[in-house]
């Protein structure tokens, strides 16, 4: 099951929460079947989302989406503080 791995800055985490949940349709549109947010416990500006799909293209491209029209537009993430490093994961069994 790939994994879309985000993480980066915020400004505010009640207003990166308000501009996620904006996108939960297109979430669900694009494939993802889970997701978890989670934030360091000694730094309330940074987080980590992890999207899992059933396609590294499904994951490949919802990344693109959120380069392209969400990051890509101040009013589409108001709490974004920096550059957000966005990988595509898949879990080994070891």
């Amino acid at each position: 099951m790939p994994i879309l791995h985000i993480e980066h800055p915020i400004t505010d985490f009640d207003t990166w929460v308000t501009a996620f949940d904006r996108f939960s349709d297109v979430r669900r549109n694009a494939g993802v079947r889970n997701h978890r947010v989670l934030r360091p416990v000694d730094d309330p500006r940074f987080v980590v989302v992890q999207f899992e799909f059933d396609t590294d293209a499904e994951a490949a491209a919802f990344r693109e989406f959120l380069q392209s029209v969400v990051w890509a537009v101040p009013e589409n993430a108001p709490a974004l503080a920096g550059e957000p490093r966005a990988v595509v994961l898949r879990v080994e069994d070891v």
